[in-house]
């Protein structure tokens, strides 16, 4: 009746004890096992998540690279990184929440879990110790009654034998009779013994197997059903904390998409022009020059060229003179404080943010002498709070600062106001004229200005600030080969003069060299017109310097004594 009220509760397997002992054992096992998978997920999710946060550090805009931002795509890709930082967030609040829900919860219920097992099966053994001991204590008794049956048998056995034995006296056989009837006493108070013992264990064997085991059978089911319906909380929990993250997730992918649609390429395009543009102005048409017309050359037996060397200094000055501008090498030197390196319409825009961040510095520096007059005036007026006496140190530093800062600002407006005075405006293309003169219309020499911008770059492409004005006059011996990159000097040139150098000059451009005050050098080609001058100080060293200078000597039978000063 016990059983069918228990109906499929788990006394049906009282004969199984040690197998429901091996079968809770490997539930609570299974338990740390899944604790354990959800403990290495928690561990990916972190390593992934440092991992694209390492990743997206690493591909971060440094400071040099701040011009980035003036691109669209440039920023697109800057949003995405950081878009890309917040998902790895949300993978930092999965492990999180997969710790908190899940893994302590269940790292808690697995030892409570052992301990209730550990209870239950304690009383199941304790049951079991006592049935087998009531179970031994009934073999005992079994087993005395057995024996004392047969002790009984052979007393009176001996007795019938003594009782018919004519040789026996009275006495014995009363003895025998005594003794068999002690025996019979002794069988018959086992035999209670036994009788009363089986009764109890019987109802003891009732009582453990329809009472005790079920109850503890049924604690046991209670614990394990609880750790199945924990086991399928815990499996809704696991896929519930990455469903709480899909709509932050979702968010970060959409503004990924949207930096990506805000991508134009026709601004990108228009930011190249305004970032890159020089403001040169397209050279002009070249003329042309007619070399079939006699010429008028005038060379003395004593003058140091011959017409060998000048076809040979006409083609090596060829492509330092005449490089028209897309072509010029860039400076790889230091750049100059006044940015003279740069193109006009660069070195604007350079000077301008540098008269901008001044202007800052100064903005702040008054913020702060406003703020200590301020507190100067409160201590004045109020002297407990502090000496009026100790803000004045502070006062005349700042005062200085701005001083400084004021002339500097000054210094690069200056230069600011030179650039966009000679910036070149917009008309028609200037027509390219040769440095020959044709020889057929030679004119006297005439007084060049040479301060345009175009005028002062230097061989490699360098622009430079230095103002000059030179008379120089042109007179054409041999009209040269006019290929514009042929570099080719296989021979020497010749000297044509020479030249004391008026101011230091660095050159540390390059196809320049370095000259001292006063130096004296020889001169291996004069000026084309682009306010350069080609020098040698010995056999190995020669480069280019300012015309301006410079004070040159030409030969009085190389190319007309001229003299640039």
């Amino acid at each position: 009746m016990v059983e069918e009220k228990m109906g499929e509760c788990f006394s049906q397997t009282k004969d199984q004890f040690d197998n429901l002992e091996k079968h809770t054992l490997w539930g609570i096992d299974f338990v740390e096992k899944y604790t354990k998978f959800v403990k290495e997920r928690s561990e990916i999710e972190l390593n992934y998540a440092r991992q694209i946060r390492n990743l997206s550090k690493k591909y971060q805009p440094k400071k040099k690279d701040e011009d980035e931002n003036k691109y669209t795509w440039c920023r697109a890709f800057h949003s995405t990184l950081n878009e890309l930082n917040d998902y790895a967030g949300q993978h930092e609040l999965i492990a999180e929440n997969m710790t908190s829900q899940i893994i302590a919860e269940l790292t808690r219920y697995t030892q409570e879990l052992k301990t209730e097992r550990k209870s239950h099966f304690h009383d199941g053994r304790k049951a079991q110790q006592q049935v087998e001991a009531s179970w031994k204590q009934l073999e005992s008794c079994k087993r005395k009654f057995e024996r004392d049956c047969k002790e009984a048998d052979r007393a009176q056995q001996y007795f019938e034998r003594m009782d018919a034995d004519i040789n026996v006296t009275k006495a014995e056989v009363e003895k025998a009779r005594q003794q068999a009837q002690m025996r019979h006493q002794m069988a018959s108070d086992s035999k209670n013994e036994y009788s009363s013992y089986l009764q109890k264990f019987n109802q003891e064997q009732n009582e453990h197997y329809y009472t005790i085991i079920p109850n503890v059978f049924q604690k046991l089911q209670t614990m394990e059903e609880k750790r199945i319906e924990r086991m399928g909380d815990s499996l809704k929990t696991f896929a519930d904390v990455d469903r709480q993250i899909l709509p932050i997730i979702g968010k970060c992918l959409d503004e990924m998409t949207q930096s990506a649609e805000s991508i134009d390429s026709k601004t990108d395009s228009s930011q190249v022009i305004e970032s890159y543009k020089s403001g040169f102005e397209p050279p002009g048409d070249v003329e042309f020059e007619d070399y079939g017309l006699p010429m008028k050359r005038t060379v003395s037996e004593t003058s140091l060229t011959n017409s060998r060397s000048d076809n040979k200094a006409d083609r090596s000055s060829k492509g330092k003179s005449k490089t028209i501008w897309p072509f010029i090498k860039k400076n790889k030197g230091s750049n100059p404080e006044d940015f003279s390196h740069l193109p006009p319409e660069q070195r604007r825009k350079k000077l301008q943010a540098k008269i901008d961040d001044i202007n800052k510095d100064v903005q702040k520096e008054m913020d702060q002498r406003d703020a200590l007059t301020k507190m100067k005036e409160v201590y004045v007026k109020n002297p407990q709070m502090g000496d009026p006496n100790s803000v004045d140190p502070r006062l005349a530093e700042i005062a200085q600062n701005i001083e400084k800062l004021q002339a500097e600002a000054q210094k690069f407006e200056a230069w600011l106001a030179e650039v966009e005075g000679r910036m070149p405006v917009k008309s028609d293309p200037p027509r390219r004229t040769s440095t020959l003169f044709e020889t057929q219309n030679s004119t006297p020499p005439t007084t060049t200005n040479n301060n345009c911008a175009q005028d002062r770059e230097s061989p490699d492409g360098s622009y430079t600030e230095e103002q000059s004005t030179e008379v120089q006059s042109k007179v054409q011996t041999e009209p040269p080969e006019f290929d514009e990159f042929d570099d080719a000097d296989e021979d020497m040139l010749p000297t044509i003069g020479t030249c004391k150098a008026l101011y230091p000059f660095e050159g540390s451009n390059e196809g320049t060299i370095a000259v001292a005050e006063g130096e004296l050098l020889y001169v291996i080609e004069e000026d084309k017109g682009d306010g350069w001058t080609r020098v040698r100080r010995n056999e190995e060293e020669e480069g280019y310097v300012p015309t301006s200078y410079v004070e040159v000597f030409l030969d009085s039978n190389a190319k007309g004594a001229i003299t640039y000063i």
